[in-house]
């Protein structure tokens, strides 16, 4: 960029330097016409000062296109938007994010319930590492009889009672949502009762029940435990099948820093290229990128 730049001042003094010559080739050209008639030079003379006053116009039409072919790639545009610059910005920001994500932070605060890696290995892009159990947003799945669901409503409070505490402590909860199925009708085999020679098996239907955090904060559970769940079911006002999400998606902005870690990094160095500053790397450079990791869904409990 700073050969552009310069070149635009050197193709500039250039240009002046041939309309200087042009006009001194004018100059020499009128005044041998004018003393022509006395037989002072010749016409050869003459002819050679057409030659060049010739020579010095081509030579400045092309200084003149050189300045402008020059201007073309300067004008009209700013250091930090120009096509050169931001061709090598993006090549700085993939080298960055390529060394930053060396380093894998977990998107969700939690607990590993399930790690395939080992120390050393090497992993291609996109494979599972391992499983992060956020264990203040945990659920329940409680499998209810079909016959005890027919006055279940979204909103109705639920107590319930983990096996690892026991009785001595009762969490407190809700419904939030129905299943659109059983258990059995999502099964890898499930029963075929068609044929009418069948006995009758009472099917269950999986309740989401939302928990109380600061009631999991006190006394944490894990994934897959037993719990007993019981619905109180006078407040039939709520809605059968729930319409909507109870909670918003999980959303993580860590995967954010490394990009703007890259773009703090080529601000400096632009900057410092145009004399306005000192590059330096933001602290923690290349420590932090994003990284792939799972939420593990609750297996339903015993009820």
């Amino acid at each position: 960029m700073r050969t552009l730049y310069s070149n635009t001042g050197a193709y500039t003094s250039t240009l002046a330097m041939r309309e200087s010559d042009l006009a001194k080739a004018k100059e020499d050209l009128a005044r041998r016409k004018q003393i022509a008639g006395t037989g002072a030079v010749s016409q050869e003379e003459i002819a050679h000062a057409q030659t060049s006053l010739q020579a010095a116009e081509a030579a400045v039409e092309t200084a003149r296109e050189q300045l402008q072919a020059n201007r073309v790639l300067t004008e009209q545009t700013t250091l930090e938007r120009h096509p050169n610059v931001l061709q090598a910005a993006a090549k700085v920001r993939e080298a960055y994010l390529a060394y930053a994500r060396t380093s894998l932070p977990a998107s969700v605060t939690g607990y590993v319930a399930k790690r395939s890696v080992q120390v050393g290995q090497r992993v291609a892009p996109g494979t599972p590492l391992m499983a992060i159990v956020p264990l203040d947003q945990l659920w329940v799945d409680a499998n209810f009889k079909e016959v005890q669901v027919r006055h279940m409503r979204v909103g109705q409070p639920v107590e319930l009672v983990a096996d690892v505490y026991g009785s001595s402590v009762t969490y407190h909860g809700k419904v939030v949502g129905f299943s659109a199925g059983t258990g059995s009708a999502f099964s890898l085999l499930p029963a075929q009762n068609a044929t009418g020679n069948w006995i009758k098996v009472v099917q269950r239907l999986p309740v989401r029940v939302s928990l109380d955090p600061k009631e999991l904060k006190d006394h944490p559970l894990r994934v897959g435990l037993s719990m007993e769940a019981r619905v109180d079911i006078h407040d039939e006002g709520g809605q059968s099948l729930a319409s909507t999400p109870a909670t918003p998606p999980l959303q993580t902005s860590v995967y954010d820093q490394a990009g703007q870690e890259a773009d703090q990094v080529i601000a400096s160095i632009i900057a410092t290229n145009a004399g306005r500053g000192t590059a330096s790397a933001p602290a923690g450079a290349g420590a932090i990128a994003p990284a792939s990791s799972s939420r593990a869904a609750q297996p339903a409990p015993k009820v």
